[in-house]
């Protein structure tokens, strides 16, 4: 089971710069919708990878679907010459984007997320507009059922 709250507080305690995505954000907008894992864009800084694994490091983060044993060091370096990674750890998944489909990277996203009081911590958010648009992009079916719950939360919200 995934423990956002510690993930949450981690990542924003050592300033990562990061943005919110995917299930977990639309959660905080409103859905219904269970998620497993932990999306965030991250800024692609030397000193944002630094804080990144300080944040992180704790959790002996390790990629998500590889056999025990494959070599993987998870430091600055590696992140830098990785774009995305898909992550298990011990307090839960956690996906590391440096771009998502329909979105782009960071800088292109900060624009659209939202400060969000989160679990007594100050975090980016995308905000709702955007998510529709980065999940209808991905076109997954998971994606473009949540898709439909988000324009009813987002109809519901310009109703009032």
């Amino acid at each position: 089971m995934i423990r956002f709250d510690v993930l949450i507080r981690s990542l924003a305690d050592e300033g990562v710069e990061s943005i919110i995505v995917g299930g977990f954000a639309a959660t905080l907008l409103g859905s219904s919708r269970m998620t497993r894992d932990l999306d965030v864009v991250v800024r692609r800084t030397p000193e944002n990878f630094d804080r990144l694994v300080r944040a992180l490091s704790p959790f002996d983060p390790y990629l998500r679907g590889a056999p025990p044993g494959l070599p993987f060091t998870f430091d600055a370096r590696t992140l830098e010459r990785g774009l995305n990674f898909t992550l298990t750890s011990k307090v839960g998944d956690l996906d590391l984007f440096g771009e998502i489909v329909g979105g782009g990277n960071f800088e292109a996203l900060l624009p659209h997320a939202r400060p969000t009081e989160i679990y007594d911590r100050t975090c980016l958010v995308l905000s709702l507009e955007k998510l529709i648009e980065v999940k209808r992009a991905a076109g997954r079916p998971k994606d473009l059922d949540a898709v439909a719950e988000l324009e009813i939360i987002r109809e519901e919200r310009d109703r009032i």
